[in-house]
């Protein structure tokens, strides 16, 4: 199956993995209005889930009503704190029941993450005969995952689009971007 202008598209963004992978890789944000152009494609976007984490921090709620704004429905939950403060916060088990769900209204999944624990789930939208998309940085994403998509779409190939503008350092210092 090939992308064209009447499949139905579900976008999974995985806040988390995009964020601690934009912040590890480029000390900088992750532009998810971009992201979801980027995953639609002038094709009919059925429904579009940023899943994210509530951790009480600074211009959160800003960012959750940001997402909002650019077409995201937000589904959050609370940072899991156990004693002896470990922390835990992911949204797998969410998504990928939510994809499944949504499989047999959707033509594509697009998924925004390179979480490798993801790989199953593809084999199984594929069966189900969903296309499978995935969005990430290729630096941070499991290759076994990047095998099973029906389409990779490499953020690290496009940072400029994909990233905030503003200070953008790689690692080697080759790519640096100074905001205006």
């Amino acid at each position: 199956m090939t992308q064209h202008k009447e499949q139905r598209v579900g976008v999974f963004a995985d806040v988390q993995n995009m964020y601690y992978s934009a912040k590890h890789l480029y000390k900088t944000k992750v532009n998810f209005r971009a992201i979801l152009k980027e995953a639609t494609q002038g094709r009919k976007l059925i429904r579009a889930i940023a899943y994210v984490i509530k951790a009480d921090v600074k211009d959160e709620k800003n960012f959750h009503d940001a997402l909002e704004k650019i077409g995201f429905e937000v589904r959050s939950k609370d940072l899991q704190v156990f004693y002896g403060g470990a922390k835990k916060g992911d949204w797998d088990v969410g998504i990928a029941m939510d994809t499944m769900r949504m499989a047999e209204k959707l033509d594509t999944v697009v998924l925004i993450s390179g979480d490798g624990d993801f790989t199953d789930l593809l084999e199984s939208l594929q069966s189900l005969g969903c296309r499978c998309e995935v969005i990430a940085f290729k630096r941070t994403s499991s290759a076994k995952l990047i095998d099973k998509a029906d389409l990779f779409t490499d953020m690290d190939k496009n940072k400029r689009k994909f990233l905030i503008p503003g200070d953008i350092t790689s690692r080697g210092g080759r790519d640096e971007r100074r905001s205006v």
